[in-house]
């Protein structure tokens, strides 16, 4: 599934002896995955911070723990480490990182973040705003606005002729939206 160089493997291996963390390992991880905002992340794993369903790749000088929910995003990916004389690069080419892994059949829950991401956050983000999803409630999505969209006086025309309307047009399943953002606090509204 990833394929880590042997040069990677001794760079992180040799920062991971570095620690004075006993067991310490690497977890890698895609931020936002499916979208074109993905970023295929690695950072330092304390024995404690192991997650039981990550899987497990175990080299000689190291071990990398997979985030599970990331795992169709890692697919193909190729970790390599590039030594030169100001000390080297560390690359991560994860080809599938960005490539939408929603199905007919997903989840509601993914399919509304997968379209919150990728379709309504970026416009939102013009006002310093966004929105994420709290949890599905049958067939209706809850949502929190934040940034400049909290306490905006236009956040209702935002919430019905936006946000709601485009989910419901990509996602026919999906009966409508309801926002549970404390809109009284107003110190980062876009619109007073």
């Amino acid at each position: 599934m990833v394929t880590v160089t042997e040069a990677a493997q001794t760079y992180l291996g040799d920062l991971l002896n570095k620690q004075d963390v006993e067991g310490m390992a690497v977890r890698m991880f895609v931020s936002q995955p499916g979208s074109k905002y993905a970023e295929t992340c690695l950072a330092y794993c304390k024995p404690e911070d192991i997650v039981i369903d990550d899987e497990k790749m175990e080299f000689e000088a190291l071990t990398i723990y997979l985030d599970s929910a990331s795992l169709p995003y890692l697919k193909d990916a190729f970790v390599d480490f590039d030594k030169d004389r100001m000390g080297g690069q560390l690359t991560i080419k994860a080809p599938n990182a960005k490539v939408p892994n929603i199905a007919e059949d997903s989840p509601l829950s993914e399919k509304v973040n997968y379209l919150l991401v990728t379709e309504i956050n970026p416009g939102l983000a013009s006002h310093g705003g966004e929105v994420t999803l709290v949890e599905i409630d049958g067939a209706t999505a809850v949502l929190r606005f934040g940034g400049g969209c909290q306490g905006c006086s236009a956040v209702s025309l935002t919430l019905k002729e936006g946000v709601e309307k485009k989910l419901k047009e990509m996602i026919p399943e999906l009966t409508g939206v309801r926002d549970v953002t404390d809109h009284s606090v107003t110190d980062n509204a876009y619109y007073q």
